[in-house]
């Protein structure tokens, strides 16, 4: 399971996303997500994931110092610097796979 910490502005872009992954990208349904990632949908974020999730950050993110990530549940976020969302979302690399909107 992939889950890509993307700008909010952004969406998949479906050639880059499958010349990186050799393959389509598909959205979790509302009732797959919690099961398969470990958050409900509106409070998706990188941290304390399922095992078997790779997370990774787009670059879309690196135009901004801070930003705001959910935290577990549809009403909080957390203030993170680039540098700690790095550090506290265990990803495993920065990719280029959203176009901005």
């Amino acid at each position: 399971m992939i889950l890509i910490v993307a700008a909010g502005d952004t969406k998949i872009d479906n050639a880059k996303y499958k010349a990186h992954f050799g393959t389509k990208a598909k959205m979790l349904s509302f009732d797959e997500t919690e099961p398969l990632i470990g958050h409900a949908v509106g409070g998706v974020c990188p941290f304390a994931v399922n095992e078997d999730v790779e997370v990774y950050l787009d670059i879309s993110l690196k135009r901004f110092h801070i930003v705001f990530p959910a935290c577990g549940s549809s009403n909080s976020a957390v203030e993170l610097s680039i540098e700690e969302l790095e550090e506290y979302s265990d990803f495993i690399k920065w990719i280029d796979v959203c176009k901005i909107l």
